[in-house]
């Protein structure tokens, strides 16, 4: 049996996680066309070696990513989404309103 870790709920079955394909950078949609557009929506660039990946955890809906060797289908480390994203906006914490 394949183990995932999942930073949410720890060591599952990989049965349990739905892969959501590799992270990259997403362009401005109010000045991209529409093929840049759909390059980034159906596309990766399913290259060999370590790329970073978003996985969901299917019985919580708890999404996160993975760093995985593509090569080995080693799961290098799975990490919370914020580590890699720190600078984007975030949701108010409960009881503000949002601006």
């Amino acid at each position: 049996m394949k183990l995932l870790h999942c930073p949410l709920n720890g060591p599952r079955n990989i049965s349990e996680f739905t892969y959501g394909g590799e992270v990259h950078a997403m362009p401005d949609p109010d000045a991209c066309d529409s093929s840049e557009w759909a390059e980034y929506v159906f596309f990766d660039d399913n290259r060999a070696g370590v790329v970073t990946e978003w996985w969901c955890h299917t019985a919580t809906s708890f999404w996160f990513l993975a760093d995985r060797n593509t090569v080995s289908d080693e799961i290098m480390r799975t990490y919370l989404p914020a580590e890699r994203f720190s600078g984007l906006a975030a949701a108010p914490p409960d009881g503000e309103p949002s601006s």
